[in-house]
């Protein structure tokens, strides 16, 4: 069997991947991350600084779409780059991307412990001090049992057949859908028109600044390109389930964070549920406790589309033998990458559990935003490589030019991330470079015996 065919089912339809990507993309970011945004970086501003993001992440997603269609093969980033560039190249996108999705699972699941111990702490029946948390000896915790719990219980779900396992995410997702359209539909009646002046308090700094962050609120569509061997029309699915997911999505945060602005003046705003907490603000405390439960049960959808993701990024580069062969083996029955996938949740569940994420977190922005960028370089040398897309495949239009102004925005806001980021940044660059020639130096040595 060549590394480019496959014995995974091919059941999933258009529907199936745009409701994984949204499943991905819709989460923390809206029930967190538009709080946060609005009082410390954009005021209601914030509605430019995600119609900026938006088009940032079109730009990418039209990259993502041309590749997924010209190259539908199993693990995304990876896979198109071992396509265009060689192995070398490929690893440093695989590395990345698995840094990426690692990093992503474990903050999913730290945060939804976080909601759901402090539930259990208002019904009076909290876990012990020590394991509500990852290791922190002065606050006496030391381990995140729910968030370790949770994740091995999505990684069985996601071991299951990849329909069965989107069949919760797509369930969820209409679950979140709806919790969502309530806030919207219940908000739209206690806008305050003045809490929207001054509209940019902190100028168009403000506003470029929360871009930078509100753009990895959008992270995880590139989830729907890990499926291209389970898709039944790879060439046409996979870029209709990009493109369509983040129109959805775009179009949702600044719904949402039109009327939470609305509601709430933005200096209000510094809290970790903002959602809930403008319901609360104008006496919805019911419909407040309802968006809450249903953030919490619906923040699985993230954790569900990651460690989907990772598992099939690790399949696909453990048949490019990349990574031990172990990892490629499918399960006859459900023809999924079990093993992968166990080995996916087991180190998200060791990060979500022991290792305190919040100075990782801009690492996840960084690998990501360097992927995004490969790829849009990649774009370009596909064509000079294959020319010009052929009927029924996706075609980027003004290439080079959209290419090259993707690169310059992702530059810009790589730009923008510390200086710690940056150091982080080369230990992990150096510790998968070393990792690539220690491994193929053992594989030649291997094969030569």
């Amino acid at each position: 069997m060549t590394e480019n065919q496959t014995n995974m089912k091919k059941n999933l339809k258009t529907i199936d991947l745009v409701l994984l990507g949204l499943g991905a993309v819709v989460g923390t970011g809206i029930f967190v991350i538009t709080g946060t945004a609005a009082n410390q970086y954009a005021g209601p501003g914030l509605v430019f600084s995600f119609m900026i993001a938006g088009l940032v992440i079109i730009l990418i997603g039209l990259c993502y779409a041309e590749l997924s269609s010209r190259l539908p093969l199993a693990g995304g980033p990876y896979a198109y780059m071992l396509a265009i560039a060689g192995k070398r190249v490929a690893w440093i996108a695989g590395w990345f991307t698995i840094w990426e999705y690692l990093l992503a699972s474990a903050s999913v699941a730290s945060g939804w412990s976080g909601y759901l111990n402090g539930f259990l702490i208002s019904l009076g029946i909290p876990l012990p001090t020590m394991f509500q948390a990852s290791y922190n000896r002065e606050a006496g915790t030391y381990i995140d049992l729910i968030a370790i719990s949770m994740t091995l219980l999505v990684t069985w779900i996601v071991s299951q057949e990849a329909k069965k396992a989107l069949r919760l995410n797509n369930a969820l997702f209409f679950l979140k859908f709806i919790i969502i359209a309530l806030f919207i539909l219940v908000g739209l009646f206690y806008i305050n028109p003045e809490n929207w002046t001054p509209i940019i308090p902190y100028g168009l700094s403000g506003v470029t600044t929360g871009a930078t962050l509100v753009f990895f609120a959008f992270l995880g569509f590139d989830s729907i390109s890990m499926s291209a061997e389970e898709v039944e029309n790879p060439q046409k699915s996979l870029p209709r389930g990009i493109l369509i997911a983040i129109g959805i999505s775009t179009l949702l945060y600044i719904l949402v964070t039109i009327v939470l602005t609305g509601i709430v003046p933005y200096t209000d705003l510094g809290v970790k549920d903002p959602v809930a907490f403008a319901l609360r603000y104008v006496d919805q405390n019911l419909i407040a406790a309802v968006v809450s439960v249903g953030a919490i049960l619906t923040l699985l959808t993230v954790l569900i589309a990651m460690l989907y993701g990772l598992a099939r990024l690790l399949y696909a580069m453990s048949k490019g033998k990349l990574l031990p062969n172990y990892l490629n083996h499918l399960n006859e029955k459900t023809g999924t990458p079990q093993r992968a996938t166990w080995a996916a949740g087991l180190i998200a569940a060791l990060f979500s559990g022991l290792i305190p994420l919040q100075s990782l977190a801009e690492l996840t922005n960084l690998v990501t935003l360097v992927v995004m960028m490969m790829l849009a370089i990649g774009l370009i040398f596909l064509r000079k490589q294959r020319g010009e897309p052929v009927a029924g495949q996706f075609r980027v239009p003004w290439v080079p030019f959209i290419p090259i102004v993707t690169v310059l925005i992702t530059g810009y806001l790589i730009l923008q991330l510390s200086t710690l980021t940056w150091i982080l940044f080369g230990i992990c660059f150096l510790a998968g470079i070393v990792i690539y020639f220690a491994y193929t130096k053992n594989i030649k040595s291997e094969q030569t015996m």
